[in-house]
């Protein structure tokens, strides 16, 4: 029988792997939906409208992290990879142009995309790796977005919460099935084995994608600022837009994120970490999606008095983000430095009383904050020797 090896298009036990330009082109494509993900946000900025953003950053980071761990295991210059890569992208774009009008007039777009997407890159794995482990991946892969299928398209046929809950209970089961590493019948689930990626290639694209996401707060910040006329006050937004954007990178990179190779490599368990890693980025990179639509209000409207929903935003933003970095550090070093549940403290805290001042101090107020957690991050670095990740996560 034929082998994944003879086919030539696995990267196992290869050396060192570095992310392709191919790749680093379909990240672009994520970088214009997290934009306008954010942009849709301000536009219904209220309960419906964060349940419904949750929704569709859930959707669009799961294609993103399914394709990365695909792309780890396989080479992607490869022709079947590369069509592969490439109908992702497609579907993707299809999915941006969508995200406006998911909840409305485009939901079918949307979610045929979704599952287009995903049910097209197990049918390009089956097709193209003929050797019976690949097949049974594919066949994995391929039956729990099939089950997912059903809510997905079903939720695009109905309107009001049912489409909400619809699409919230085929993110469960893309999670869940991820989660339990896709039981499937008569094939059981994907063997640990097969957890075993090119360590520093995947955490070079978790890095990259953090990174690129950053861009949709520059991309949104600027195109705001671009759009109103240039004051003072307008300027000082985007100013403290910028800052945060800096600090929200200083904080990722800082220690966890530049030694997540070598976490992966020391990890015991190196199954669960790929399981656990695309939930903690996902909150990092919800963190920046909100933290950018909070800032495109503050540098519009920088005098207008905060309202609760924007509080939420502003603060929530780099909350969720904390929180993210904060799980993400455990599983680096298992354990959580003390500023980043000071900070998640403060944001909190400070919440209720930004109600009285102007969008322009809620922004400021949340990049103080960070600026904080930075500080601490540095005073640590420089008063103790470099730190090994765990040996076990």
């Amino acid at each position: 029988m034929t082998t994944d090896r003879a086919v030539g298009l696995t990267r196992e036990g290869e050396g060192p792997q570095r992310a392709t330009l191919l790749e680093l082109f379909l990240d672009l494509v994520f970088v214009a939906a997290l934009a306008l993900t954010s942009r849709t946000l301000v536009e219904s900025l209220d309960r419906v409208g964060i349940l419904q953003t949750v929704v569709l950053v859930m959707a669009i980071w799961w294609v993103w992290s399914v394709t990365a761990l695909t792309t780890d295991l396989y080479h992607a210059q490869r022709p079947p990879i590369f069509v592969m890569t490439l109908w992702v992208m497609l579907g993707t774009i299809l999915m941006a142009g969508s995200l406006p009008g998911a909840f409305s007039d485009h939901a079918l777009v949307f979610a045929g995309a979704y599952v287009a997407i995903h049910v097209g890159r197990g049918i390009f794995l089956a097709a193209a790796l003929h050797g019976r482990k690949a097949q049974l991946h594919a066949g994995r892969f391929i039956f729990w977005f099939v089950v997912s299928a059903v809510p997905w398209l079903a939720g695009a046929f109905v309107t009001g919460p049912a489409r909400g809950l619809l699409w919230a209970a085929a993110l469960a089961v893309d999670y869940g099935a991820a989660w339990l590493r896709y039981p499937t019948p008569r094939l059981g689930r994907v063997p640990m084995a097969q957890y075993r990626v090119a360590a520093d290639h995947l955490a070079e694209r978790y890095q990259q994608f953090f990174t690129l996401a950053l861009g949709d707060l520059i991309l949104v910040s600027t195109l705001t600022y671009v759009d109103h006329h240039v004051t003072a006050s307008h300027t000082a937004a985007l100013l403290v837009a910028f800052a945060a954007t800096v600090l929200l990178w200083q904080i990722y990179v800082h220690r966890a994120g530049a030694l997540l190779q070598a976490a992966i490599e020391a990890s015991r368990d190196p199954g669960g970490f790929v399981r656990s890693a695309p939930n903690t980025h996902l909150l990092m990179v919800a963190g920046v999606v909100a933290t950018a639509a909070g800032f495109e209000i503050v540098i519009a409207h920088p005098a207008e008095q905060t309202t609760p929903w924007l509080a939420g935003v502003v603060l929530g933003g780099p909350a969720l983000f904390l929180a993210g970095r904060a799980r993400f550090e455990y599983e680096v070093f298992s354990r959580v430095s003390p500023s980043r549940l000071v900070a998640l403290l403060v944001l909190a805290v400070a919440s209720p009383a930004l109600m009285l001042a102007p969008a322009l101090v809620a922004g400021l107020t949340a990049t103080l904050v960070l600026a904080g957690v930075a500080v601490a991050d540095g005073i640590r670095a420089y008063g103790s020797p470099p730190e090994p990740p765990a040996p076990a996560l």
